[in-house]
């Protein structure tokens, strides 16, 4: 039988220990919690928003894939244009 050799801490586990030191480091964590928790209630209370924001993930997914395809073709004119 092979004996196995345990790691003595996991990286994971030392990189929470180090979080969780921070007592700001909580708090950062928490913002973007309390922030969805608001806009759900918002979201209840006006439901016009869920509008709104739909229509601004759709044209900031638009914008985002207009910028990526401007780059990939900037990329492919530098690719092409290299000497092989």
């Amino acid at each position: 039988m092979t004996q196995s050799t345990q790691m003595p801490v996991c990286p994971m586990s030392q990189m929470c220990n180090g979080m969780m030191e921070k007592p700001r480091s909580a708090f950062w964590m928490m913002i973007p919690a309390i922030l969805l928790i608001l806009l759900g209630v918002a979201v209840i209370v006006y439901p016009k928003i869920l509008i709104w924001l739909v229509a601004a993930a759709l044209i900031f997914m638009g914008l985002a894939m207009l910028m990526m395809m401007t780059a990939m073709r900037h990329m492919g004119h530098r690719f092409q244009s290299r000497p092989h």
